[in-house]
């Protein structure tokens, strides 16, 4: 999850916590996201089972994807 500007560069978001949250509650495993916005997330009881892939551009998600 992330906003992608123009130059492929991964924007930090509003809420990630509340979203990374909902997502867990979803059954989700695995995120991406913004690493402005990982460094800012505290590891609650739920987060701890999600792995937490923090990225700065779209090549760098892809490549930690594939």
């Amino acid at each position: 999850m992330g906003e992608v500007g123009l130059a492929g560069e991964v924007r930090a978001i509003s809420q990630a916590e509340a979203r990374l949250k909902d997502a867990a509650k979803l059954g989700f495993a695995r995120c991406v996201l913004p690493a402005a916005n990982l460094e800012k997330i505290e590891r609650t009881a739920a987060l701890k089972k999600m792995e937490l892939m923090g990225v700065r551009t779209v090549d760098e998600a892809m490549e930690r994807l594939f």
